[in-house]
């Protein structure tokens, strides 16, 4: 296959510095709050965005180096397949996270509830529309009987 490339259009800047003790999911960082600083010539992009209250980041996590196809997750202790958790270990490091819009100052975004590395690239962003984005019957495999879980698990060496 073709090797792909990106250019970030901005970079994360969050209380976090290290993995370790960080929230794994942006549901357990609820008012952890962070800017995006976007690259000058993407900026225009911004125009609107403000009509939001949250969005989806698509970002590379620089810090997770590649991992193995089956993983034990954080709030699991059973082997699975890379493709059915969100570690941040996988063949191509790239994050979805959906935070909050708090406000816009120019080429600023200030968004809370953020679980991702101080420094972080983003490469994109989308703003969450409920009628396109929530599928209430959605199916959710293994992740059904550890979901509660997740507002106690922090990271550790594992992101390593």
């Amino acid at each position: 296959m073709q090797a792909i490339s990106y250019t970030p259009i901005g970079v994360i800047r969050s209380p976090f510095t290290t993995q370790a003790g960080m929230p794994i999911q942006t549901v357990a960082a609820h008012d952890t709050t962070a800017t995006i600083e976007i690259a000058p010539e993407y900026a225009a992009g911004l125009n609107d965005i403000d009509g939001f209250s949250h969005l989806f980041l698509i970002v590379r996590l620089h810090q997770a180096l590649p991992g193995a196809l089956e993983v034990t997750p954080y709030l699991d202790t059973q082997p699975r397949g890379i493709f059915a958790t969100r570690r941040p270990r996988r063949p191509n490091p790239i994050g979805l996270s959906l935070v909050r819009l708090l406000r816009v100052d120019g080429a600023v975004l200030h968004i809370a509830d953020i679980d991702m590395l101080d420094g972080t690239p983003v490469l994109d962003i989308k703003p969450y529309v409920p009628l396109f984005d929530d599928r209430a019957a959605a199916r959710i495999g293994w992740f059904a009987d550890n979901l509660y879980k997740v507002q106690n698990i922090r990271a550790d060496e594992r992101f390593r």
